[in-house]
């Protein structure tokens, strides 16, 4: 296959504070089945990952411990390669801050930033969140607390040098205007520009004086680096840059990087402080930074500090690499955050993968062994039920290919078990039971059997990014290999008369729920007693019951999906939010009491359920032409809903 260019892509480093929970293992399985993909298209790939390894929280964590920093971040760093090699991630770089190639050039980058006049000596007094090394100011609380993770601020002054940010802080808005694709999804960029870049920046505190963890600013050795200005650069060290002007050649080829993935919470350290050091450097920006959502236990962010923090070799342990993958990747919505349980992993473990997909190889080549001694041979007898199974295979490559250029992982897998449950359809149809009874109808079966070693091996194919190691398996127990990228979208590819495996392995065991619950409860305590009161709260609640209505009132509401497109405060009212909701072609505008939940950045790009034919009334003076629909808890909380899988604005409800 002609390569079809380079593909630099890079997660965010992951800090050593601790041993990555499944949360932060989502982030390293999503960008290796990208990067996988983009190998499979013919992309000569650059994937790199790494850790974060300076910082106050980092050396206070240490001395705790009664061991140097760099025992305790050589000791986390390990951890963190560990499980990212557990989970079968490709990545071909893998930086750690500490590393002296790395330290070196941040000290070049600073020293180059200040000789240019882009960094400054001050001082800086405000409110310290020792957990985000984050300076706020007052206003920029939530209810008196750090508004990136909840915790107690506390007063802080020292010197320190400040980056001059507001100075490329239009050029940086222009770019953003300039290149939609640049921040995605569309919310974390409307959120950017209308919490951060458009109010105007203030200058970035980029060194610290008060602890010693860090990289020594060379020309005045009491100042470390501060660690947004140390960890970003890895994206450049890594691969060769030098800020004298000797980068690599690697650095040549691959910069600027085609993808930054991260986590919704540092969008912003990504798409403001990251792109305006670029500027100052005058190196290209990144071409897009994408940042993904939270995969949460139950219904709550992980955290150590809260107990309810899953890891990634706990849940291996149970059910496998691969079927831990396929879960945090198809389980994760596009832009909403996604939900991890033990039931419903079990759920998917059993109905997916050991039904869908794991009966359907089991059956298949069983049933090749028993009526033909395992030899699958295409016979040539078609029938008109094998063109729709033909052209459900041939068209999986494009339906995946469209869905991962958007980044829409979650769907490119959906769209390959799509053709898994095809074939198990396709044997109801077919009723090969049946063909083998009659000699006359051999031939056909052959066929019928052939068809579906083809289009499990073009789906397996497909799968190899997903889930590598299953993938292998099925070619393992088929005896092929998987089908050239460029030739996915024909059929026919399987060797007439090749001959599967006597013994098919189970892919995919069933799971008892109780079992897997009961085991959970032996081996950890505490999540089983987390996830009981999580289940005690969430039993339901009661409301007052509203008279009977008929089908026929029913029927005269209609229910469609909307995306939101825009959306803004009403200025009158502190409750009310307005959105421009697209329906199908047309576009109407719906006033919602949720501002207290959502901000108008949240509410953009939503897919929603409205109620659209409401009569128009106007609310705080601003005309509503529908209804967002919503739930509401006891303390009257609400939450928008929101369909589970992607729809078309305009998909009716019914």
């Amino acid at each position: 296959m002609d390569k079809k260019g380079k593909f630099y892509m890079t997660t965010a480093i992951a800090y050593t504070s601790g041993k990555p929970h499944i949360g932060n293992t989502y982030e390293i399985v999503l960008a290796d089945a990208i990067a996988r993909f983009k190998r499979q298209e013919g992309y000569e790939v650059y994937f790199q990952t790494g850790t974060d390894e300076h910082g106050q929280k980092i050396q206070e964590k240490a001395q705790a411990e009664g061991i140097t920093p760099k025992e305790h971040v050589d000791k986390i760093a390990g951890e963190v390669r560990r499980i990212w090699d557990l989970m079968n991630s490709s990545y071909d770089g893998f930086v750690r801050t500490t590393d002296t190639d790395h330290e070196k050039q941040v000290q070049k980058i600073f020293h180059k930033l200040y000789e240019k006049g882009d960094i400054y000596k001050g001082s800086y007094e405000g409110l310290y969140c020792t957990p985000c090394e984050s300076f706020w100011t007052e206003s920029q609380l939530a209810d008196g607390k750090c508004p990136d993770c909840g915790r107690e601020v506390i007063p802080a002054k020292e010197e320190a040098y400040f980056f001059k940010m507001s100075k490329y802080a239009d050029r940086l808005i222009e770019h953003i205007n300039t290149h939609p694709e640049f921040i995605q999804p569309v919310s974390r960029k409307n959120e950017m520009m209308n919490n951060f870049l458009l109010p105007g920046l203030q200058d970035l505190c980029v060194s610290r004086t008060s602890f010693s963890w860090g990289i020594p600013v060379d020309f005045d050795p009491k100042h470390v680096v501060y660690v947004w200005l140390d960890a970003l650069t890895n994206y450049i060290t890594k691969i060769g840059y030098d800020a004298d002007g000797g980068s690599s050649e690697m650095f040549q080829k691959n910069w600027p990087a085609d993808l930054h993935l991260i986590g919704k919470d540092i969008i912003r350290f990504h798409t403001i402080y990251w792109p305006i050091f670029l500027m100052a450097l005058d190196l290209p920006l990144p071409r897009q930074v994408f940042g993904h959502p939270w995969l949460l236990q139950g219904n709550g962010k992980m955290s150590k500090s809260k107990g309810n923090v899953l890891y990634a070799d706990e849940l291996v342990e149970f059910f496998g690499v691969d079927a831990v993958r396929y879960f945090v990747l198809h389980e994760m919505p596009f832009d909403n955050d996604g939900i991890i349980t033990w039931e419903l992993m079990v759920e998917r473990m059993n109905s997916d993968l050991a039904n869908t997909l794991g009966n359907l190889v089991n059956r298949t080549i069983s049933m090749s062994n028993k009526y033909f001694g395992g030899i699958v041979k295409n016979s040539g007898i078609t029938e008109d039920v094998d063109e729709e199974l033909k052209q459900t295979a041939i068209s999986a490559v494009g339906k995946v290919e469209a869905k991962m250029k958007e980044l829409r992982v979650a769907d490119a897998i959906t769209e390959v078990f799509y053709l898994f449950k095809r074939c198990n359809k396709y044997i109801d149809e077919t009723t090969p039971w049946i063909l083998a009874k009659e000699e006359a109808t051999l031939p056909r079966l052959e066929t019928v059997l052939y068809n579906l070693v083809e289009s499990i091996t073009i789906g397996a194919t497909l799968l190899k990014s997903f889930m590598p190691e299953t993938s292998e398996k099925i070619f393992s127990q088929l005896h092929t290999k998987e089908v050239p990228y460029e030739a996915l979208n024909t059929f026919g590819h399987y060797e007439s008369g090749n001959k599967v495996t006597e013994k098919p392995e189970i892919l995919f065991a069933r799971l008892d729920l109780e079992e897997v619950l009961k085991k959970v409860e032996e081996r950890y305590p505490s999540a089983t007693e987390e996830q009981t009161a999580q289940n005690e709260e969430e039993a339901g609640i009661d409301i007052e019951a509203k008279a009977e209505i008929t089908f026929d009132d029913f029927m005269k509401m209609q229910f469609q999906v909307g995306e939101i497109i825009e959306c803004k405060a009403v200025e009158k009212s502190k409750k009310l939010l307005c959105s421009q909701v697209k329906i199908g072609s047309q576009v109407k505008q719906i006033v919602s009491g949720i501002r207290k939940y959502y901000s108008p950045e949240e509410m953009v790009g939503k897919k929603v359920m409205v109620l659209v034919n409401l009569k128009s009334a106007k609310l705080a003076g601003v005309l509503s032409e529908g209804m967002l629909l919503c739930a509401e808890n006891e303390e009257g909380n609400l939450a928008l809903l929101i369909p589970e899988k992607d729809m078309p604005s305009g998909a009716e409800i019914c």
